[in-house]
């Protein structure tokens, strides 16, 4: 009697270019760059800021064999937009991240700036067998960001994120070209004139403001059962002493908060914006921490 071979294993899907993501009825824009069968990096860009702000980084990380994906967040692309605050809740942010990597393969490495960064932050306290490592740029752990704001000068610095709280009125503010909002960017924080111009055409003209504004709107819709969590995956904080909107207090306190190999790399004489002003410096960070986990 004739038997029938055995089955082999199940062989892998084939990678494919990933140029969007649904998930609970929005679809998230994708970049999906480098070499398709490389370690999948998913690059969560901040406020006010969309994924072309890591268009200095992602070559740097190709030309490793890495393959980046940087998404337009919610708020931030077209067909994700929606309306109310509770959906802009940094959890669903968190989720919508989580959505890119399984679309990646199931598993892939989280690289945040910003709003991104505590994005990444939440989504490796949701999911950590899906996140193989964690590299933080500007915004230290949740937890230990929002303790600082009562035990430091984090309060004060945070001052701005109670006025994009205000009905309208950061909508107004960013209404006219070299206005107010503009002159905070660039006098304020940092911005160079190409970013502000960036800001006004990307994030203004295309109407992502009012969801970019939504991570502030949504804070207090954060699952409060985040609070407590620890992060388990290998994290890297990359944080600049020339960054107007975090001090160091929290950033000292965010190994508290990590169960795992933890760095902290601090940039001298760089602002906020370290994709765009320090590419070079992200890049390596970001590769010590993935090439090494």
């Amino acid at each position: 009697m004739e038997h029938a071979p055995t089955p082999g294993p199940t062989p892998a899907p084939t990678p494919h270019r990933v140029t969007e993501v649904t998930r609970d009825g929005l679809t998230l824009d994708v970049i999906d760059e480098g070499p398709l069968e490389g370690e999948p990096v998913v690059l969560l860009h901040g406020f006010p800021e969309r994924a072309t702000s890591w268009r200095l980084v992602a070559p740097l990380l190709h030309a490793q064999g890495l393959r980046t994906l940087a998404v337009d967040q919610r708020g931030h692309s077209p067909r994700a937009r929606p309306r109310g605050r509770r959906a802009y809740a940094v959890q669903e942010f968190a989720r919508d991240a989580l959505a890119v990597v399984d679309a990646a393969g199931g598993r892939a490495h989280l690289v945040g700036h910003d709003w991104g960064a505590a994005t990444a932050w939440v989504a490796a306290m949701l999911e950590p067998s899906r996140v193989a490592s964690l590299t933080a740029l500007s915004v230290p752990q949740p937890e230990a960001f929002m303790r600082s704001w009562f035990t430091s000068w984090q309060g004060l610095k945070s001052w701005y994120m109670a006025a994009f709280n205000v009905p309208r009125l950061p909508e107004r503010l960013a209404r006219d070209e070299g206005g107010f909002m503009e002159r905070l960017l660039g006098g304020g924080f940092g911005m160079t004139p190409d970013e502000v111009a960036r800001f006004r055409r990307e994030i203004v003209e295309d109407g992502a403001l009012p969801g970019g504004l939504g991570w502030y709107r949504g804070i207090p819709f954060m699952d409060r059962s985040l609070l407590g969590r620890r992060v388990t995956v290998p994290t890297t904080l990359v944080w600049s002493d020339g960054d107007a909107a975090i001090c160091r207090a929290p950033v000292d306190a965010t190994p508290r908060y990590v169960d795992a190999p933890y760095e902290l790399v601090v940039l001298q004489g760089v602002t906020h914006w370290i994709p765009t002003q320090a590419p070079d410096a992200a890049a390596e960070a970001i590769l010590e921490r993935v090439l090494g986990s």
